[in-house]
């Protein structure tokens, strides 16, 4: 029996892979660098082995699976190379992997990790279901009927994939580092569309994903009228919201979502629109978006004396605005507090007025130094470029978190996509203190 040995076992999308092999009883291990990830719990849990990176690690029998951050000249992989282990790219092996299944691959700029958790526990409740979310979560199934898994645009990776359907939830320019502006984009998604077997399921609200062409039907969903999936009569409170879908005009039926802010409804209606194309159980559907818990690093609170904590992924301008409109719809009567690290010195370089705008919605923002990849140059650019242009705003540093206690009731969100949990962290071992 072959042994699957992950370059990279602790990337969002590697770690869920080895979770669902390991379920599928297939043996797994894996490595990479010695500092602790949140996505290595999951592995720990299920008794999966991570071992530091040696070229020592590689074994002649074994199939290496490599993550897309490590170059061919990493250690193990030339280790692999030299001993005749084939070595398959994790897009590459997701991409044959996924045959096996109905398969539905979850796109879009943003919100397609949150709508990757929710596909896969709705459809969960009916068949059974192997899953891959870029939280680093996955699990696989036995006699799996369905695979759900998040694609993701950037490097034009999902292009290894040919799944039967597709949800589509936007197109954004994100990832300055690669992609030239929004037409590059939506040229990856264009051409992703042409790869889909069975369907798209596409956000009708989003001017680029209207101009979207396949060879397969089109479901569009969203708030406007001429979608084929409309939500109408939106209740928001402060235990979630409540919607009507109307399928073509005519009503379908109503759902709560215990999920705040608009751009949960939307990721509910493409979940709704894919299981109704389906044929999924109406009342199945209802029940399942009732008992959603949520995925990792995506509005996660905690409740720390009189404040509540957030973690969340949001690391782009519209994220960022999404994030703070589903903290006020859930504690309209509390300061919202943005502690915002930028992730990528291209990214705060191209959005640097946006990041702004996006800021100024919270009460108060704190700005953490810029989380830079080892892929680029600083420059000229700081945090004190972004500071300058909101008013409301401090840097903030790890060693010194004290500030954030001045906010004695309020909602305090730590955002960002590098490390900002340290920050949090910190700021609790302070209150522990």
């Amino acid at each position: 029996m072959t042994v699957y040995h992950f370059v990279g076992i602790k990337g969002t999308g590697m770690s869920a892979l080895a979770q669902v092999l390991h379920d599928m009883k297939l043996e797994v291990q894996g490595s990479d660098v010695n500092k602790r990830f949140f996505t290595q719990q999951a592995l720990e849990e299920k008794g999966i082995c991570i071992l530091p990176f040696d070229k020592e690690n590689i074994k002649p029998d074994f199939t290496v699976i490599a993550g897309n951050a490590f170059p061919d000249n990493h250690e193990e992989i030339v280790a692999a190379k030299e001993l005749g282990a084939p070595v398959i790219r994790y897009h590459e092996f997701l991409g044959a992997f996924m045959k096996k299944f109905t398969s539905v691959a979850v796109s879009g700029a943003h919100g397609k990790t949150s709508t990757t958790g929710l596909l896969a526990h709705v459809i969960s409740g009916a068949k059974p279901t192997s899953f891959l979310i870029g939280d680093g979560t996955g699990r696989g199934t036995e006699n799996s009927e369905y695979f759900i898994f998040e694609a993701c645009e950037y490097r034009r990776h999902f292009l290894s994939y040919h799944p039967d359907y597709a949800i589509m939830t936007n197109i954004d320019f994100d990832h300055p580092d690669y992609f030239s502006n929004v037409d590059d984009v939506f040229s990856a998604f264009q051409e992703m569309a042409w790869q889909v077997n069975k369907g798209i399921i596409a956000c009708g609200d989003d001017e680029h994903l209207q101009r979207i062409q396949a060879k397969v039907p089109v479901m569009f969903y969203g708030f406007n009228e001429d979608n084929d999936f409309q939500a109408q009569n939106i209740v928001k409170s402060t235990e979630g919201t409540t919607f009507d879908v109307f399928v073509r005009n005519t009503f379908f039926a109503s759902f709560f979502i215990p999920a705040y802010g608009n751009h949960n409804v939307l990721n509910s209606l493409a979940v709704i629109a894919l299981c109704h194309y389906e044929d999924i159980d109406v009342e199945t559907i209802q029940s399942r978006l009732k008992t959603h818990k949520g995925v990792k690093r995506r509005f996660t609170e905690k409740k720390v004396g009189n404040q509540i904590l957030i973690d969340d992924y949001a690391h782009h301008p519209t994220e960022i605005s999404a994030t703070i409109e589903a903290a006020r719809q859930k504690y309209p009567d509390r300061e919202i507090v943005a502690v915002f690290q930028p992730h990528t010195y291209s990214r705060t370089q191209t959005f640097l007025n946006d990041f702004a705008v996006s800021l100024r919605q919270a009460d108060q923002t704190y700005l953490c130094d810029i989380f830079g990849s080892a892929r680029e140059h600083a420059g000229k650019l700081s945090i004190h470029d972004l500071q300058q242009l909101i008013d409301k705003s401090e840097i903030i540093e790890e060693a010194d978190m004290s500030i954030l206690r001045t906010h004695k009731d309020g909602v305090i969100i730590f955002m960002g996509a590098g490390d900002v949990q340290k920050f949090q962290v910190a700021y609790e071992t302070l209150l522990q203190s």
